[in-house]
């Protein structure tokens, strides 16, 4: 690098200007020796990204099957590169500081944009490979484990992460890309970012364990209910949005005995009681012994939907997943002896 300089001062500055070009100059050089230096690697920031999300290094060590102490000296190498402490040691736990917020979003951006450069590639290839990232209400479980089944045993090459959680939980995902789809009932608020493909429509049931009183009618309203112990679901959940909607005006009279947001819970107390359940019919699909009556109540829809970022990358096996969802058969297959 060649530099040509011109002062055009006088004697008495020429000294001030003159050191002001060294600092100026040494500082340059400084940087851009750091940047050229500078080993940075994709697996640091994978590295990073785990500790902060679990903000335990044992844990984090654990997802990514590495020891604790290679952890720790690589987030220290990381820490050491960017000329700043990411986490906040102390004996209560662990903790990300300014910088380390700062570096979050980015880290994961820059994961997600080598990650869809290797699946880009891939899927020129024709090589179906890497890691499809699923997330699921629990609720579908049923339905996610018909859809796995066939495409594991046509795409061998690709390994299944799936994440459980609520629908807003799982909306966050998506948008920090830590998952490819998300299985979830459609949110009553719009969501501009997020493309919502319908896979099927359904509304609220009661379910009860078969021979309970009521599992021999063919729909129930809320009246017929009254002298019944409920399991109301959790907060969080798409039933219970559709629950709230009756609240000081049907369900004055319910007995609701149990909140919760665990189907499988509702589930074991249903199958071993006279408890009824209201929730959308698609836990009794996973439990023998469990039937499902509608509700006799059209208002109370509730729409299951495909989530995928609108302007993200679709990979090739999020297509092909996406395929055995959209499979007419699969959801009939599904539905076949389910109440509606």
């Amino acid at each position: 690098m060649v530099l040509n300089v011109l002062v055009y001062v006088s004697d008495a500055k020429i000294g001030v200007w003159y050191g002001m070009f060294i600092d100026c100059l040494y500082y340059y050089l400084f940087v851009t020796i750091s940047i050229i230096n500078s080993t940075m690697e994709i697996r640091q920031l994978k590295y990073f990204v785990a500790v902060a999300e679990t903000l335990n290094f044992s844990e984090a060590g654990r997802r990514l099957y590495v020891t604790q102490g290679t952890l720790s000296q690589q987030i220290q190498q990381l820490e050491f590169e960017l000329g700043s402490q990411l986490f906040e040691r102390s004996s209560h736990g662990v903790s990300l500081t300014e910088a380390g917020e700062e570096l979050l979003p980015l880290a994961r951006d820059v994961i997600a944009s080598s990650e869809e450069c290797l699946y880009r590639m891939h899927d020129l290839r024709g090589a179906l490979s890497g890691t499809l990232r699923i997330g699921s209400i629990n609720t579908f479980k049923g339905m996610l484990t018909n859809a796995i089944k066939p495409f594991m045993k046509e795409n061998p090459g690709v390994s299944i992460v799936v994440q459980f959680s609520t629908a807003e939980g799982l909306l966050d995902m998506l948008r920090t890309k830590q998952i490819d789809v998300a299985l979830a009932y459609k949110s009553v608020i719009e969501n501009d970012d997020v493309e919502s493909e319908v896979l099927f429509k359904t509304s609220l049931h009661i379910l009860m364990r078969d021979g309970h009183p009521l599992s021999g009618e063919s729909g129930l309203t809320l009246g017929q209910l009254g002298r019944f112990g409920i399991i109301k679901p959790g907060q969080g959940l798409q039933a219970r949005r559709s629950f709230d909607k009756f609240i000081g005006i049907d369900t004055r009279n319910l007995a609701v005995k149990v909140e919760t947001n665990d189907s499988d819970f509702a589930m074991d107390l249903v199958q071993s009681s006279d408890l009824l359940a209201i929730s959308s019919p698609l836990p009794a699909l996973d439990r023998k012994g469990v039937v499902a009556v509608k509700l006799d109540d059209d208002r109370y829809q509730m729409v299951c939907c495909a989530h995928r970022l609108k302007h993200g990358y679709m990979k090739k096996s999020v297509e092909l997943f996406l395929k055995h969802l959209r499979n007419s058969a699969m959801l009939e297959r599904l539905f076949r002896d389910l109440p509606r």
